[in-house]
């Protein structure tokens, strides 16, 4: 191979430079990123550079072999290519010689069999839907997913996280079962990694159905509005508020109290929700009164009965992490 080389290199230089890069870039199949960003700046004689926010990948590589992390993305005249959701980049101003264009692009496919997963080819539906979903997959990728699972790729659909795991994609007109599930918006079905981020945080709102974990067991994130934004502030190890330990007293004290509150926080008036309940309007005025004794708060003011619907909403965050 060397000698191979050196007589390329001696009839066309340029020629016997590509095959070198070709052949450095072969032998780095299958390893990490930052060798191929390595070999790009020692090849290339400038600094090259990564960047991939979906990885927490940044880093910056001279020709000297130093590294830097944590770097912001590349200038906009330095020439770049994307892999997938990453960005590769050389500190060059302007279009790239020969040298480095097949450094860029020999590097870039060897960093695509890293960064980008491939599409499954088995598996069934359940692994097409994974696909639909997975933002580090690019948008062909997902479009040939699409079609795979009978979705048209401009169409609306959504992305819906079932309890216990798995994941689901439907059309945006189909109905939607009883099983415990948290529903994304609608959107186009090459926007459906969105739907699922959200998907996954309406999740948390949903409830058993239970005494002890009364409330909704399908819950849509578009109906949520501003609440989702509590999925990403309470996690695990954030200390509930006042107000969720109330619920929890309320929940060890007088579990069937629950039932009336999350009624009542569900309902536009009392009777409404007894009726929700299944009791008495005067039964569910006396749980109600009891209810309140206990948390420190009046429920059946607009105030209050906005304070105990956040209250329900974080403890279930609390419950469900």
């Amino acid at each position: 191979m060397r000698e191979l080389l050196g007589r390329i290199a001696a009839l066309d230089p340029e020629a016997g430079a590509a095959v070198r890069v070709i052949a450095y870039f072969d032998e780095l199949t299958g390893t990490g990123p930052e060798p191929v960003v390595r070999g790009a700046a020692f090849l290339t004689g400038v600094p090259a550079g990564l960047t991939d926010h979906a990885r927490g990948l940044a880093l910056r590589v001279s020709p000297d072999g130093g590294v830097e992390r944590g770097v912001p993305g590349p200038d906009p005249s330095w020439c770049s290519v994307r892999v997938g959701g990453a960005v590769l980049w050389l500190e060059l101003a302007g279009e790239p010689g020969p040298v480095a264009a097949m450094v860029l692009e020999r590097a870039a496919a060897v960093l695509r069999t890293r960064l980008e997963p491939t599409l499954p080819m088995a598996g069934g539906r359940a692994a097409l839907a994974e696909a639909l979903v997975d933002p580090h997959l690019s948008e062909e990728q997902r479009a040939r997913a699409a079609r795979r699972y009978g979705i048209v790729p401009g169409s609306l659909a959504r992305a819906v996280a079932l309890h216990g795991g798995g994941i689901r994609v439907v059309a945006a007109a189909d109905r939607l079962g009883a099983e415990r599930a948290g529903v994304g918006p609608a959107v186009e079905a090459l926007a459906l990694p969105s739907s699922w981020a959200d998907a996954r945080r309406a999740l948390r709102f949903t409830a058993e159905g239970t005494r002890l974990d009364p409330g909704p067991r399908v819950v849509l994130a578009e109906e949520l509005g501003g609440l989702l934004l509590l999925a990403d502030a309470v996690r695990p190890g954030t200390p509930p508020v006042a107000d969720v330990v109330a619920l929890e007293r309320v929940a060890r004290d007088a579990a069937p109290l629950l039932v009336a509150l999350e009624a009542v926080a569900s309902s536009p008036s009392l009777r409404a929700a007894a009726v929700r309940a299944g009791v008495h309007h005067s039964t569910l005025q006396e749980s109600v009164g009891r209810a309140e004794r206990v948390l420190g708060w009046p429920v059946r003011e607009v105030s209050g009965r906005l304070r105990l619907q956040v209250a329900l909403a974080l403890r279930r965050l609390h419950r469900h992490p």
